[in-house]
């Protein structure tokens, strides 16, 4: 100990040796292999599959799905979050990013309060894959917060999901995005897509409606 105190320098192969001896143990820094893996599953959490493929929904504004799709830009990636309502089919909540960061899902939560406009998300169910941002902390507080329930898909099981397959499938073959020359356009062109989605989009399995011309049938018939 008194070598210590007058910080004497020598090799490190002697302070072993030293501490060996006296059986000098530290537990400075030392990490506990097992409690890091423990807090490695806690903070990300996945869910139990809640909507389990029930896709019929007629009640709007109960049963909600979330992805992200990639999109080649000006060679590189840009990221589109979206919520889309499984009975309307009605896309509620969007946001576009040139990043994969936890705003990118955030903001589109942000983005559904403000259009679905409720006083309350009490037992809302909201459908998602496994992936990083939906098992994120962040997330999962967010979705807590609100009262809503959270569902996911099975891992590796992209049909447990289909209504944003769909939606995805149809937007890229609608939508000519690669043909806008900056990011402020591109997302002024999605923005003009999703309204037209929604409301001049007719569907054959709507009863060749709109969205929200059958949102608002399903409403009339409750």
């Amino acid at each position: 100990m008194k070598l210590l105190k007058k910080k004497i320098i020598m090799n490190h192969k002697k302070i072993i040796r030293i501490m060996n001896k006296y059986h000098l143990i530290t537990k400075i820094r030392r990490v506990n292999p097992y409690k890091a893996i423990m807090k490695r599953s806690l903070e990300h959490r996945t869910f139990e599959n809640k909507l389990d493929r029930q896709f019929n929904k007629t009640e709007p504004g109960k049963t909600l799905c979330t992805d992200i799709t990639y999109l080649p830009f000006k060679h590189r990636f840009v990221y589109l979050s979206v919520i889309k309502d499984i009975a309307s089919r009605e896309i509620v909540g969007w946001n576009l990013t040139n990043h994969l960061e936890m705003n990118l899902v955030l903001q589109t939560i942000e983005d559904m309060k403000s259009r679905l406009a409720l006083s309350a998300f009490k037992d809302i169910m909201i459908h998602s894959d496994q992936g990083f941002h939906y098992t994120n902390p962040l997330y999962i507080e967010k979705i807590k917060g609100l009262n809503m329930i959270q569902s996911m898909s099975r891992r590796g099981n992209c049909i447990d999901n289909s209504p944003m397959e769909s939606f995805f499938g149809h937007f890229k073959d609608d939508i000519d995005y690669k043909s806008c020359t900056n990011f402020e356009e591109l997302r002024s062109l999605i923005g003009e897509y999703m309204r037209y989605y929604n409301q001049e989009r007719q569907q054959r399995k709507l009863k060749k409606m709109t969205p929200v011309e059958y949102r608002n049938h399903l409403l009339n018939q409750a």
